[in-house]
C-alpha cells in the first residue's frame, strides 16, 4: 500500500509539504496543475518544476489527480478531438517526469455536490454534507453561489470560467443521455489508452460523485455494472479504477467490501474515506474509523491487504478539525488522523499473515 496525500500546490492550499513529511509514512504527493485551464496541455516545463519541487521533500510525484476532461469531450461535440490531441500531449509529457498514474473523471458539469461545506458534527468538526431533498428543489446557480462563496481556493471541476457557461453547458447537456455520455466515454478511451499504454501510465477513472444523477445530467459511473462495463471498454492495462469508498459508499445498495473484492486488482489508485448516511438519503463524511459512518472500511482494508495491494492509497475528505481554517474537505489534521487509522488496520492485517 503506497500511502500517499493530496496536495493543491505552493499558492494554493494550506497545507505545506512541510508539514505533510510529519505524517508517519507517507511516500507521494497526488497533484495537479490546478491553476491551468481545462483542456490546455500541460507543458513539459511547468510540469518538472511541479515534480521538482515535490520530489526535494523526498515524495514522489507518481499520481496525478485529475487532468479534467473538457466538456467538449463528455458531449461528443465536432471540437472534441482537438482537446483528445491535447489529452494525448499532456499524456506524453506527464510520463517524462515519471508520472505513474492520472486519476480523471466523466461526470458532466459538476465533478462533485454538496449543500453545506462547514456542516457541524455532534463533536464540534464540520464536515461535507449532502442534502437529497435540497439537491431535487435545487437552482442548480444556488448551489453554484454557496460553493463559489466557501473559499478563496480553487475548488476542482467548480472552475470559475466553467460556472461563468453553466446556463451554457446544461442546455449542452439538454438531449445527452447516459447511453450517449458512455459513447463519448468509449470514444475518449480507444483514443488515449493507446497513447497511455505506450507512456506507461494508467488512467483511473473516479466514480460520480454522488452516483446518481443530479439536476437532470446523466452519471454513468455509479456502481458494479458501470465498473464492469468501464473495464469491457478496452482491456489495456492502462484502463482502470480510481476506487473511491465514499463516493460509490453514498448509495448504501454498494457493498464496498464486495466491491473491493472484485475491482481492487484493476485500481490503481484507491481513496478510502467513510460517509454516514441517513434514511432520507442524506449523507455527511466522517472520520475514517469505521465505527463513525455507514462504510466497512475495516472490511475494505483487509480485502487490499489479502491481494497485497501495491497500488496508491489515499485518505480522501476529512472533516474541519481544531479550527483549521483549510480548503473544505482538504486540511491536515482529519486526514493525517485516516492515514493514521489506515496504516493501523493495514499493519494489523498484515500482522495476521
Amino acid at each position: 500500500m503506497n500511502m500517499t496525500f493530496r496536495w493543491y500546490g505552493r499558492d494554493n492550499d494550506t497545507v505545506t509539504l512541510e508539514q505533510v513529511k510529519q505524517i508517519p509514512n507517507v511516500k507521494g504527493i497526488v497533484w495537479a496543475l490546478h491553476r491551468k485551464p481545462v483542456g490546455e496541455v500541460w507543458e513539459t516545463e511547468e510540469i518538472k518544476s511541479e515534480v521538482e519541487y515535490i520530489e526535494s521533500f523526498g515524495f514522489h510525484a507518481d499520481v496525478v489527480e485529475s487532468v479534467n476532461i473538457h466538456e467538449s469531450i463528455k458531449l461528443g461535440n465536432n471540437e472534441r478531438d482537438l482537446y483528445i490531441e491535447n489529452y494525448k500531449k499532456t499524456i506524453r509529457n506527464l510520463s517524462q517526469s515519471g508520472v505513474k498514474v492520472i486519476c480523471y473523471n466523466f461526470m458532466p458539469v459538476f465533478d462533485w455536490t454538496r449543500t453545506d461545506l462547514y456542516r457541524a458534527l455532534p463533536d464540534g468538526s464540520t464536515a461535507l454534507f449532502y442534502e437529497k431533498n435540497k439537491v431535487e428543489n435545487l437552482d442548480p446557480h444556488d448551489l453554484i453561489k454557496t460553493v463559489s462563496e466557501a473559499s478563496d481556493l480553487t475548488l476542482p471541476g467548480w472552475e470559475p470560467e466553467k460556472m461563468s457557461r453553466i446556463k451554457e453547458l446544461f442546455a449542452a447537456y439538454q438531449d445527452v443521455t447516459a447511453e450517449d455520455l458512455w459513447g463519448n466515454l468509449s470514444y475518449f478511451l480507444r483514443e488515449i489508452l493507446p497513447v497511455a499504454e505506450e507512456a506507461g501510465i494508467k488512467m483511473a477513472i473516479h466514480p460520480d460523485d454522488p452516483p446518481w444523477s443530479i439536476f437532470g445530467l446523466p452519471r454513468i459511473m455509479t456502481g458494479d455494472e458501470s465498473l464492469q462495463k468501464l473495464l469491457s471498454i478496452s482491456d489495456s492495462p492502462s484502463n482502470g479504477i480510481t476506487f473511491c469508498t465514499g463516493s460509490l459508499g453514498a448509495n448504501p445498495q454498494n457493498d464496498m467490501v464486495e466491491l473491493a473484492r472484485k475491482f481492487a486488482e484493476r485500481s490503481p489508485f484507491a481513496h478510502i474515506r467513510n460517509v454516514k448516511i441517513f434514511e432520507n438519503g442524506d449523507f455527511i463524511e466522517t472520520s475514517h474509523l469505521t465505527a463513525d459512518g455507514s462504510i466497512n472500511i475495516k472490511g475494505v482494508v483487509k480485502e487490499l491487504s489479502e491481494i497485497q495491494f501495491e497500488g496508491y492509497v489515499r485518505p480522501d475528505h476529512g472533516r474541519h478539525l481544531w479550527g483549521e481554517e483549510c480548503r473544505p474537505g482538504y486540511g491536515l489534521y482529519d486526514r493525517a488522523l485516516g492515514i493514521m487509522y489506515l496504516h493501523g488496520l493495514w499493519d494489523a492485517y498484515q500482522s495476521e499473515k
